[in-house]
């Protein structure tokens, strides 16, 4: 099982209009960060003949961000199991091969899920797990409601005029606008989530590719031509990268923010 935990969760902070860095892995959920919670999730898996084998997860790359971030997270996860590697310095897919290369050869399958996906259910971990008993490659996914345009890469040139924000001093807030380009087709379209669930060689396969640039690790078994199956996935799974997510994980999990709980539980 791998976590990739070395993102710098940069749209995160920009949205929360944080000036330095600030990971959302580290924000409180119910009392603990959201990456314990999502570790939580498998540790706490219970089936009949599963058993979910040791956990890496893949922090920082940088020498003195992993020293911070173990002296964070090292002494919780410890007591769960967890074994904490260096990630990679820039890619997903390089922290994804350094939690891979942490991976014993005992290992039948392997599980690579999101850190910042701490709602992940019992019943979807069933569906991806018992699917993955029969079929190499499983990812979860969700069918595509939302009509989907492809919009210019480049924001349309403005003038910036606006009134009122020149009487109050302050810049436009918010995305530039750009064009469309045209409406897809969104039928067979799913968004995919995690756990993606691969039979270890087939994963280390895909790992040894010379290209390894995708945004998920099933794009890299697709690239060998091996079939990779969707399992229907499940809207709480949630992938917090605002703010706005954050407070959406606590309803779905039914905790509270840090203002909110008890007072004789904030000391």
């Amino acid at each position: 099982m791998i976590i990739p935990s070395a993102g710098f969760s940069r749209r995160y902070a920009e949205a929360a209009g944080f000036e330095g860095p600030r990971s959302k892995l580290d924000e409180d959920l119910g009392g603990r960060p959201v990456l314990h919670r999502t570790v939580e999730a498998f540790t706490n898996y219970d089936a009949p003949g599963r058993t979910i084998g040791p956990i890496v997860v893949a922090g920082p790359h940088d020498e003195q961000a992993f020293a911070e971030f173990k002296m964070r997270h090292a002494d919780k996860l410890s007591m769960l199991g967890v074994l904490l590697v260096r990630g990679g310095r820039t890619h997903r897919w390089e922290t994804v091969l350094a939690g891979l290369e942490a991976v014993g050869p005992e290992a039948t399958h392997i599980a690579v899920h999101d850190a910042a996906r701490p709602c992940v259910g019992t019943a979807l971990l069933d569906r991806v797990f018992d699917a993955a008993s029969r079929h190499p490659a499983v990812v979860p996914g969700l069918e595509v409601t939302d009509t989907l345009k492809r919009v210019a890469q480049d924001s349309i040139a403005e003038d910036g005029s606006d009134p009122l924000a020149a009487i109050l001093g302050v810049e436009k807030a918010g995305p530039g606008l750009r064009a469309v380009r045209g409406t897809l087709d969104r039928a067979g379209i799913v968004a995919v989530q995690t756990p993606q669930v691969f039979e270890a060689p087939l994963l280390r396969r895909a790992y040894a590719q010379a290209d390894l640039s995708s945004t998920d690790d099933a794009g890299l078994v697709e690239r060998l031509g091996d079939p990779v199956i969707v399992v229907e996935g499940d809207a709480a799974n949630i992938k917090i990268t605002r703010p706005l997510d954050l407070k959406l994980a606590r309803a779905i999990l039914g905790l509270h923010g840090p203002s909110e709980r008890p007072m004789h539980k904030r000391f």
